[in-house]
């Protein structure tokens, strides 16, 4: 982050500094640092902050740390699902879905969940019925771990020590440090895996899509019945995974230029 900005400008522009701040941030930001990294005056960022808070975008967190809240939940959801990228992005998945031949889509961070917020279905007959919207927990899905994965170490142990960790297959991981071993691995090659952790018979994988800044933002995941596909045949799918991962990074990271033609 580019610290000690000018602080000049109107309040809609300094506003809209400490929501970049904040949601960009690998770490919680206190007042004290949000006002030395945008250099604004000290009165100017509380008052800011405040109302920033009263409408609901950022929150204090119980270390007086300054966190995203709801509605900038909201709004991120919205601006990576808008209508203007989205035959953009349903081309790209699409594409996808063709050379994997198997459902594919993209998950992104919901507080303790994964939503699936855009998929396409395979041809076969034989698929999981995780639809648009569904809500998968972080620990035993690929896009999940993938995310955790990504955490600053601390934030991640402190997520993981307060998870409810259930049992959802035979092969769900509840040990914290089993789990924290395997997102070690995850992290070392930037692919999330689920070994039949979710739910018996299915295996999947996900790599992540990240921001102009290299920070994750969602997960491209891909999972099949292993009936057709074990993890490691889907894992040779890997180049064509982070090709479309990386279209849509170029996607989203891109301004987008309507010449009305």
């Amino acid at each position: 982050m580019t610290s000690q900005r000018s602080g000049r400008g109107p309040s809609v522009t300094r506003v809209m500094e400490i929501i970049e701040a904040v949601s960009t941030a690998e770490q919680p930001m206190s007042p004290a640092d949000l006002t030395y990294h945008l250099n604004i005056p000290k009165a100017s960022l509380h008052r800011l902050i405040q109302q920033l808070e009263d409408d609901g975008y950022v929150q204090t967190n119980m270390r007086g740390k300054i966190v995203p809240a709801e509605r900038m939940y909201r709004t991120a959801l919205g601006v990576i699902h808008s209508s203007r990228y989205q035959i953009q992005r349903q081309a790209i998945l699409q594409r996808l879905g063709r050379e994997l031949d198997e459902a594919c889509g993209i998950a992104i961070p919901d507080r303790t969940e994964m939503v699936y917020y855009d998929r396409v279905e395979s041809s076969w007959p034989l698929q999981f019925n995780l639809k648009t919207g569904s809500r998968v927990p972080l620990w035993c899905t690929s896009s999940g771990k993938l995310y955790l994965s990504f955490l600053p170490k601390n934030m991640r142990q402190r997520v993981i020590s307060n998870l409810p960790l259930d049992k959802f297959s035979r092969a769900t991981i509840t040990d914290p440090d089993s789990l924290e071993a395997s997102l070690l691995d995850i992290r070392s090659n930037e692919m999330g895996i689920d070994n039949e952790e979710y739910m018996d018979g299915m295996v999947g994988c996900s790599v992540p899509i990240k921001n102009s800044e290299g920070h994750f933002v969602a997960s491209l995941y891909t999972h099949v019945p292993v009936v057709r596909k074990s993890l490691e045949d889907l894992m040779a799918f890997e180049p064509q995974l982070r090709q479309a991962a990386a279209d849509i990074s170029d996607l989203i990271n891109s301004p987008v230029i309507e010449t009305g033609e």
